[in-house]
């Protein structure tokens, strides 16, 4: 039997298609390495199997004849912030509530959608950390430890400090790398801390980290985002 992963309804960004961290997850779930780059090269459908391909140490995810989405290990250091308590994150998301929720172009969007409920979506909403320039936290409490939803919750943040927030076009996700050093708490309070990287005509760069609530490190991202055409 031929090889697949399916996403559920329940984790799309888009409203008909996958959240990109979360199909990067599964694809690099496929992969027997620490660290992997996902490419997307179409938006990931939902709840119907994509079929695994595998050559060498790379896979590569398609639908029917449309590439969905290539995977390979890879190599991630990035210059990291400190981390901030839980109390500040909630201080910077809620400041922030606004300023992402007023032009969101995906409300439902599982991990950053204003309009899932708790319990349902993550509800991880990057707010500006006062005295950090272009850095943002946000709080998420994960549902279970799963990696896909660490990639998730490893992705949307990362748009924060390069999205267009309403005075420009939308921004898809094109390529997250991630690292996962260690496992989430289930039940426990997160922090997320996003910030910019480089800016290239349409394509936007961005890094993550995930601590603890103690500030451990626990998975640090990089992104690739692209402003589409309209």
């Amino acid at each position: 039997m031929a090889e697949s992963i399916v996403i559920p309804q329940r984790f799309n960004g888009p409203p008909q298609s996958g959240n990109g961290g979360y199909a990067c997850g599964l694809v690099a779930r496929l992969l027997d390495t620490g660290t992997a780059e996902v490419t997307l090269r179409s938006p990931p459908p939902l709840e119907r199997p994509l079929t695994v391909a595998r050559d060498g140490e790379t896979v590569a995810v398609s639908d029917g004849e449309t590439l969905v989405a290539e995977g390979r290990p890879a190599q991630l250091e990035l210059e990291l912030p400190a981390a901030v308590g839980v109390a500040a994150a909630e201080a910077a998301s809620l400041a922030g509530r606004e300023r992402w929720t007023g032009h969101h172009p995906f409300p439902t969007c599982v991990v950053c959608g204003p309009d899932r409920d708790e319990g349902d979506g993550f509800r991880v909403f990057p707010g500006a950390l006062p005295g950090r320039e272009g850095q943002f936290a946000a709080v998420w409490t994960p549902d279970e430890a799963r990696p896909e939803r660490v990639w998730a919750a490893l992705d949307c943040p990362t748009s924060a400090p390069v999205a267009n927030f309403g005075v420009g076009p939308p921004m898809v996700l094109g390529r997250l790398t991630a690292r996962l050093d260690a496992e989430v708490e289930p039940g426990r309070p997160h922090v997320l801390i996003s910030w910019p990287l480089e800016v290239d005509g349409r394509k936007r760069h961005a890094g993550a980290a995930l601590f603890s609530s103690h500030g451990r490190l626990l998975a640090v991202s990089r992104a690739l985002w692209i402003e589409l055409r309209i």
